[in-house]
């Protein structure tokens, strides 16, 4: 195929999308903002769907690699009250459809799939703009620029690309995160890691709670959640660790100290994630040489399944050039139409979990879903 393929963005989606153009034996770039495949930690955990997930790693030829990386056993989830009282508690069986990889193992391996220089690092875009007839012009913080013929927006929640196709901006949900590590907790926090379990936990409260996974050597990964406006963050001071635990931490007071010294003991500093979302319903009309995958195009409340459609996104729209080799705009139609509705979907899902998980039901109502009684 005599086709120019620039992808901005090495993230899960961009990888996945240049290693099954790889395969097929299209050449691509991709464009990364960080300066090394190193430069910054990769997140924690993610369960990898069979319905989508998993789907694009056998597209991309990676499944057997995939399974290398499963950690057995933490795909066990619980939820507890915010006294610590185990409300439901599955242990992973191995049956389940959802097995957990750490975010960085999986990238790794995407990245070693690819052949030497298809990722381009220290390439922050500065501005893109359309030369007409489908050709795209990117030009990079270093002044450098570069003409292509299909342009892949994976560069997230504030896409540069995406101003070519939609106005869309995302909006603050109401809620953020606030993140947190305990190591080697087994030995140091024996009772906080006994709360947690072998996988997923959820401690949950009306507009709050306390949500930890079990990584490998004995680490906790903590998000709390807030439904507080950004303006009651932005006030704590995170560079300064005891007073942002403090004030976190006072949102808890009557919790079990099990449960609270995932955010007092943490061996981190705590950093603010505030939760954005795109329109739940968000596309845009067909345009000439360019389109997006991941949150790019969906970014919706944390659900599960962001990590998951990025990889779906990019081995389909994969998929779909390669079954068009000779009529791109074929290809881009047909991939966008499919992923707006599973987009769509997933947004919704999302806000629908989030109200069982944060809602005045809450915890009750996150174990009616467990339980399949919602």
């Amino acid at each position: 195929m005599n086709l120019s393929v620039t992808i901005i963005g090495a993230g899960l989606g961009g990888l996945t999308l240049a290693r099954v153009l790889c395969i097929h034996g299209i050449a691509v770039t991709v464009f990364e903002a960080e300066p090394s495949a190193n430069s910054r930690t990769q997140g924690g955990m993610l369960d990898i769907h069979d319905y989508n997930g998993q789907l694009a790693l056998q597209a991309a030829g990676l499944f057997e690699d995939f399974r290398d990386l499963i950690m057995e056993g933490h795909e066990a989830t619980r939820v507890l009250d915010y006294k610590g009282k185990i409300l439901f508690d599955k242990a992973d069986e191995g049956s389940g459809g959802r097995p957990e990889v750490m975010r960085g193992e999986l990238r790794k391996m995407l990245l070693r799939s690819l052949p030497a220089g298809t990722v381009r690092w220290g390439h922050k875009v500065n501005r893109v703009r359309s030369l007409g007839e489908g050709r795209h012009e990117v030009t990079f913080a270093d002044g450098s620029n570069i003409v292509t013929d299909l342009l892949v927006g994976a560069d997230g929640a504030w896409s540069r690309v995406r101003p070519l196709l939609s106005d869309a901006a995302p909006e603050y949900m109401g809620r953020s995160l606030v993140e947190s590590y305990l190591y080697n907790s087994d030995t140091r926090h024996p009772a906080t890691a006994k709360a947690v379990g072998a996988g997923a936990l959820f401690a949950l409260q009306p507009g709050k709670g306390i949500q930890a996974h079990r990584e490998a050597d004995a680490t906790l990964h903590t998000y709390v959640a807030l439904t507080k406006p950004e303006s009651w963050f932005a006030a704590i001071d995170f560079n300064d660790k005891a007073a942002a635990t403090a004030r976190v931490a006072q949102e808890f007071v009557d919790w079990s100290p099990a449960l609270t010294a995932l955010i007092t003991e943490s061996d981190t500093e705590l950093v603010w994630r505030p939760i954005f979302a795109l329109p739940v319903e968000h596309r845009w009309n067909r345009v000439p040489g360019v389109t997006l995958i991941g949150d790019a195009a969906h970014l919706a409340a944390p659900n599960g399944e962001g990590a998951n459609l990025a990889l779906y996104d990019g081995a389909e729209l994969g998929k779909a050039i390669v079954s068009h080799p000779d009529n791109i705009e074929t290809a881009l139609h047909e991939y966008e139409q499919a992923m707006f509705q599973r987009g769509t979907q997933a947004a919704a899902e999302g806000n629908e979990l989030h109200e069982l998980m944060f809602g005045g039901e809450s915890p009750h109502s996150l174990v009616s879903m467990f339980n399949g009684e919602r």
